[in-house]
């Protein structure tokens, strides 16, 4: 979001200052100046951090998250005490006054991090537009559920974060279901809480169709030339795929579903896995399905491969975690997004795929019930309903004139609702009213009309 706001806010009439956390060397997607290429950046290099002792305590401390992984350099925030926060405000208080941004018209700082505590230290009189992406309200919930082991410090950052939300002009949510979240979860004015959603970039994401001998090179040279799929404990965590394996992908021509995202709990993959082999068995034709990401050493309970493994799942394929401008090619070579997550704020990959012509099959909750319009641009299907995931799966395979009709519908709407230029207009909105200090309207906005208000 932040690397396509930074890239067509100036059409909109404002300058953009990037400070972002980056570790690796040039060339890297990690690598900020590489990431945000042909912005202005002010890098904080985490590389030594990322690899020391107690990355917390290193200069400058790694960055907190909003999720719970041991062993990774990121400890969650509500395991981090007093002692590590005021270090990460300092650092942030160092970071923004060498970025200048005292000079800023706007502060629009993406979460709820120390970086609003800096902010509001250092620069009290600059405005500030918030931007929630979905991970820190997931640890909110936790915390109002009851925290689980090991967050000593859970009721701490909870203030901490509602506070800082409150002292935010506005506040960005990805979807209308966030917009009538927030505002009790956080304990802010519901007018000052602002839909927008994410977008895609129109010249990267467009309808490319790759087919025949030409769909099934990519697929070749992801899974066999070039695999990056990992088992792990497995040799080098690598999975392979042989030409043999290939055979769903033969004619070129067969439907394929794709998956795109990270491997955790909320996306279902195992609930994914087991409704298409279920599903497999009622295709009239072959219709391999695609998992597309996964990053190595990282996932959250049963691993994809032991589930493909557990109740035998054929043609189930991982490709491995690629760059985000590889994606493009993924989409155009696939002709379904499936997206099972059960907890998406937004569901990003779904307008992707939009953008290059795809149905969709998605959860009806949050954020992708606001993306696919059922009978219309795709399926939507209950939470965990392994059932209707089946039955969604076997209808977008054997119904070809549907599929195409839904590509068709799907493009169209995704171009005018969701192509960054037109959101990112909408952003720059927010920031002159917020600039010349006028208060929100009454009622909740948004960039984009909400669908259930008609």
């Amino acid at each position: 979001m932040v690397r396509y706001l930074a890239r067509f806010l100036p059409q909109a009439g404002w300058e953009v200052r990037v400070a972002a956390g980056s570790f690796g060397v040039p060339g890297e997607p990690t690598h900020a100046a590489t990431f945000f290429s042909g912005t202005d950046v002010a890098a904080v290099d985490y590389s030594a951090a990322r690899t020391a002792e107690d990355p917390p305590a290193a200069d400058p401390p790694f960055q907190p998250s909003y999720e719970d992984r041991p062993g990774a350099p990121d400890r969650v925030f509500a395991r981090v005490d007093d002692q590590a926060y005021e270090r990460l405000v300092a650092t942030w208080q160092r970071e923004l006054e060498t970025a200048e941004a005292g000079d800023a018209d706007v502060l629009h700082l993406h979460h709820l991090t120390p970086l609003n505590e800096a902010a509001a230290r250092s620069f009290p009189d600059v405005p500030v537009v918030g931007h929630l992406h979905g991970t820190e309200l997931l640890m909110l919930d936790a915390i109002e559920r009851g925290p689980p082991e090991g967050w000593s410090h859970a009721a701490a950052w909870a203030e901490r974060m509602r506070g800082w939300a409150r002292r935010c002009e506005r506040l960005l949510v990805l979807s209308p279901d966030a917009v009538r979240r927030v505002p009790d979860l956080l304990g802010v004015e519901r007018e000052r809480v602002v839909w927008a959603p994410n977008g895609f970039e129109p010249e990267g994401f467009d309808r490319r169709r790759r087919t025949g001998a030409e769909r099934l090179e990519l697929w070749r040279r992801w899974l066999v030339e070039e695999p990056r799929g990992w088992r792990p404990g497995g040799e080098e965590g690598s999975v392979a795929y042989a030409e043999e394996d290939l055979g769903p992908f033969a004619d070129g021509e067969a439907p394929v579903l794709l998956y795109v995202g990270r491997f955790t709990a909320v996306k279902r993959l195992p609930l994914l896995v087991r409704a298409y082999a279920r599903a497999r068995e009622d295709f009239v034709r072959p219709a391999p399905l695609v998992l597309l990401g996964g990053h190595p050493g990282e996932w959250e309970g049963e691993h994809p491969l032991e589930a493909i493994e557990g109740c035998g799942a054929a043609d189930v394929f991982l490709a491995g975690w690629r760059s985000h401008d590889e994606l493009p090619d993924a989409l155009n070579a696939a002709d379904v997004n499936v997206l099972a997550s059960v907890h998406e704020q937004f569901g990003q990959v779904l307008v992707e795929g939009m953008a290059c012509g795809l149905p969709a099959i998605a959860i009806d909750a949050h954020g992708p019930a606001t993306i696919v319009e059922p009978g219309e641009t795709g399926w939507l299907v209950p939470p965990d309903d392994e059932d209707a995931l089946a039955g969604a799966l076997v209808e977008a395979v054997n119904d070809g004139g549907r599929r195409a009709a839904f590509a068709e519908a799907a493009y169209e709407r995704s171009r005018v609702r969701y192509a960054w230029p037109a959101l990112a207009a909408g952003v720059a909105r927010v920031y002159e009213d917020v600039r010349r200090g006028r208060e929100p309207g009454g009622g909740a906005a948004g960039l984009l009309p909400d669908p259930e208000a008609g």
